[in-house]
């Protein structure tokens, strides 16, 4: 197993560089993280390797989206990063029936990055391995027509699937109503398995104390039977990270 690892790193670097581009600033486990996610198929992680590092120097050229960027998405107040798990995954929370459509598409995709690199980047302890993923709670607790976001939601999935490959580690959601369940199933056919394999869509107890045992109370909002306090994302300070 250790050997065709291995073999396939050794074959995706090659591939990268035969692609015009290069491998030499990242580690082993950010490129696992691609490999994993094309099956091991060394020629297909390359590419989605080159292709994000494309993408990153288009939508994030500075290394991060400056809050001035996305005013109006943060002015709702509705996505909360909560501190570590017990297996030391970030989590993060999102109120559905604070959330709507947005006019600037433009915006919104930026919102996104900031979310997701933001959440990430509090689980590093120094510097960044590679490895890192992280837990998403979606609440849909009062939402009506007007809060539903099936653009927004596939957006938010394809950028984890192209761009933040084996980045997500689980994702539940709480509380959903009836009338979301067939939204929810036309935006699962744009998933791909790996993806669907880590959500949850609560619905019992047994899901609950799942949930709750693998977050912890000290991390998992008071509402959903933990201690913390929730804390929007942008009142969180990261710590700078080792030179």
């Amino acid at each position: 197993m250790e050997k065709s690892r291995e073999l396939a790193l050794t074959q995706m670097r090659k591939s990268v560089q035969k692609l015009g581009s290069s491998t030499e600033n990242f580690g082993e486990p950010t490129l696992m993280r691609f490999l994993i996610a094309r099956s091991m198929d060394a020629d297909k992680a390359a590419k989605m390797f080159v292709k994000w590092q494309e993408w990153r120097s288009t939508w994030v050229p500075n290394g991060f989206v400056p809050e001035s960027e996305i005013g109006e998405e943060l002015e709702a107040r509705k996505l909360f990063l909560q501190g570590l798990s017990r297996s030391g995954q970030p989590l993060m929370v999102g109120k559905a029936s604070k959330h709507f459509p947005s006019k600037d598409q433009l915006q919104f995709k930026k919102y996104v990055i900031y979310l997701l690199d933001k959440t990430i980047a509090s689980s590093f302890k120094g510097r960044e391995i590679g490895n890192e993923k992280m837990i998403v709670i979606l609440d849909l607790q009062n939402i009506g027509y007007k809060n539903v976001d099936a653009r927004g939601l596939i957006t938010g999935f394809q950028f984890l699937q192209a761009y933040y490959p084996e980045r997500l580690a689980k994702l539940y959601f709480l509380n959903m109503p009836g009338f979301f369940v067939s939204v929810w199933r036309m935006i699962s056919r744009f998933l791909e398995k790996a993806t669907l394999e880590k959500i949850v869509v609560v619905s019992n107890e047994d899901e609950r104390e799942q949930l709750f045992k693998e977050i912890g109370a000290e991390v998992l909002p008071e509402e959903y039977g933990g201690q913390a306090k929730l804390v929007p994302i942008q009142d969180v300070v990261l710590p700078p990270l080792d030179n």
